[in-house]
């Protein structure tokens, strides 16, 4: 069921290999308010591939589709297919630099082209009711001024689209991978914070290094929505406090074994499809993160999920394996 009325204070971010369907289900058993994001799919890909590109579970509501494309047309096209498979918003990606993208003429490389974005938006907004959002950086390149990141937000504000995620750094289009792309290019929060303050009726989020509740409430006394991105998937059990801390619900903090729990019938749903147990279990292993025998549910997760046959046994032998290596605690200390 398609929700305009969503919530996007907090969000994960769109990470390609990382964010998809099985991960979303995972993190949504832990946060009922997170906007969730797909990876980026590319128009390409939706328009002339084999697969089912926009398949989601119902229960991942409310999730977003980002694209990667710079064709209008295509983007319209794309927008119109989410937006009838119910997808909640379509984002446009303007913020990855990788070399592949660049090719493609769409990411990072996008920003130097307002108008291209700008008219990508107008062709969208023209066929769909949903939210058609813009994720993007503060600059590309020696294109990294304040002047330049807001002439590019006020010519794309223009055809239509209120909302942007931006992502504090600039992007290096030539000599940084990636993934290098996400940590070198210093943080740069006081810019996001001065977009608000200059586009006060756009709706601002931020994203980039941001790594607990604590900091994501920080930005929150400046923008409207703070999207993280690396620390939800490898903590993911930051995500279990989310819907008390920053969308005030009443609903009990769940346990880390209680979210195993939730995503048993999911499991056993996705095996007796023919799927492989380590499709899922790949996106739960920091689920103990920095707890007293998370190494041992790791490693045996990683050992044999991936394994012929394997089933939720080999979860509970995680959880039993786990639990067998804590340190033992002395009974007096604990009262």
């Amino acid at each position: 069921m398609i929700n305009n009325k969503f919530d996007s204070t907090f969000s994960i971010a769109p990470m390609l290999d990382w964010t998809d369907r099985h991960y979303r289900y995972f993190a949504r058993t832990m946060s009922a308010n997170t906007l969730l994001y797909t990876e980026m799919v590319t128009t390409g890909a939706i328009i002339h591939g084999s697969g089912d590109y926009l398949a989601y579970n119902e229960e991942e509501h409310p999730i977003a589709l980002q694209l990667g494309g710079s064709n209008p047309a295509d983007l319209a096209h794309c927008a119109k297919l989410a937006a009838e498979r119910g997808y909640d918003e379509v984002n446009i990606n303007v913020g990855c630099p990788s070399d592949r993208v660049q090719n493609g003429r769409f990411g990072a490389c996008l920003m130097a082209e307002p108008e291209l974005v700008a008219e990508s938006v107008d062709a969208m907004k023209q066929v769909v009711d949903i939210p058609v959002t813009v994720k993007t950086r503060i600059g590309i390149d020696d294109q990294d001024s304040y002047e330049f990141l807001t002439r590019f937000i006020g010519m794309v504000s223009a055809k239509g689209c209120t909302d942007f995620t931006i992502h504090a750094r600039k992007a290096w289009l030539q000599g940084l991978s990636p993934k290098e792309n996400r940590e070198i290019p210093p943080l740069d929060y006081d810019r996001v914070y001065q977009l608000k303050r200059d586009f006060p009726q756009l709706n601002i989020g931020i994203n980039g290094g941001i790594t607990s509740l604590e900091q994501a409430k920080i930005h929150l006394q400046h923008v409207d929505g703070v999207m993280v991105g690396r620390e939800a998937y490898q903590n993911p059990y930051i995500l279990a406090q989310v819907d008390q801390q920053l969308f005030n619900s009443n609903a009990p903090v769940l346990s880390r074994e209680d979210v195993i729990e939730k995503m048993v019938p999911y499991i056993e749903k996705h095996l007796q499809q023919g799927g492989r147990l380590n499709h899922i279990t790949r996106h739960m292993i920091g689920l103990f993160q920095g707890l007293p025998g998370s190494r041992s549910w790791r490693r045996f997760l990683s050992e044999n999920a991936h394994k012929q046959g394997a089933g939720i046994e080999v979860v509970r032998g995680a959880i039993d394996l786990m639990n067998a290596n804590k340190p033992a605690v002395d009974p007096e200390l604990e009262r």
